[in-house]
């Protein structure tokens, strides 16, 4: 066994070659696990942003909205990431005249992709909701979109808290798929360290599977532990 080599490496595991100082001023330069944990936060921010819009136009009753949501949940959601990656990273020049960074297309790809699936869930969390709330809020006096945004939303989006969190976990967990473009992301480096030593396989994928495990085990505690105070919250507010 050869531990000795993982303990030597465990820190480029963590972070690759990255000074803390130069973490935010240099993002592309981050290695290692940080650079999973921040591709995957970058994803699920621009991802909930997008699903949510691509959500709420599902829903809309206007033709001109709700088709353009359809095609692009359906499209994406019926697509492997890995082909949505190669297909922006080789479509990017034709389209722009230049090549992208490997960090940058990945990270947008994540949005993307990931964007659908936060629609429908979006999608889901509303229609969850008795419609009673909807004609109660119009019945007040509120337009359509101030039902939506001041009565609708807020109670939707408590329960959907927990399901972004599983997507968050699922995309930590792709985020492995950058190390194809040769971003220097946990897996990465768990094959950058495998080539070198030669002599350690066994120990090095354990020791990457650990971090994944650790990582998406914190996430999905975190996820449990919401769940059970939404629904400490429910049971209270009936």
């Amino acid at each position: 066994m050869h531990w000795d080599i993982v303990i030597d490496n465990f820190d480029y595991f963590l972070w690759g070659q990255t000074k803390f100082d130069l973490v935010f001023p240099f993002i592309h330069d981050v290695g290692g696990m940080l650079s999973a944990v921040i591709m995957a936060v970058l994803g699920i921010f621009g991802a909930f942003w997008i699903g949510m819009a691509a959500g709420l136009m599902r829903l809309s009753k206007k033709w001109w909205l709700k088709i353009p949501a359809v095609a692009y949940i359906e499209m994406v959601r019926g697509m492997p990431l890995l082909l949505l990656i190669f297909w922006f990273f080789f479509l990017a020049p034709v389209l722009i005249g230049q090549s992208l960074p490997a960090f940058s297309t990945t990270v947008f790809c994540f949005m993307i992709f990931t964007g659908a699936y936060v629609g429908e869930i979006v999608r889901a969390g509303v229609l969850a909701l008795p419609k009673g709330q909807l004609e109660a809020a119009r019945g007040s006096g509120l337009s359509q979109t101030q039902a939506m945004r001041f009565v609708i939303l807020p109670q939707a989006l408590r329960n959907m808290i927990p399901s972004f969190v599983n997507q968050f976990v699922s995309l930590t967990k792709d985020t492995s798929l950058a190390s194809i473009l040769g971003v220097s992301e946990l897996t990465r480096t768990g094959v950058q360290v495998d080539n070198r030593e030669m002599v350690a396989s066994f120990e090095v994928w354990i020791t990457i599977a650990g971090l994944y495990f650790l990582l998406c085990y914190i996430l999905t505690s975190y996820s449990r532990r919401l769940e059970a105070q939404l629904s400490r919250y429910q049971a209270r507010d009936r």
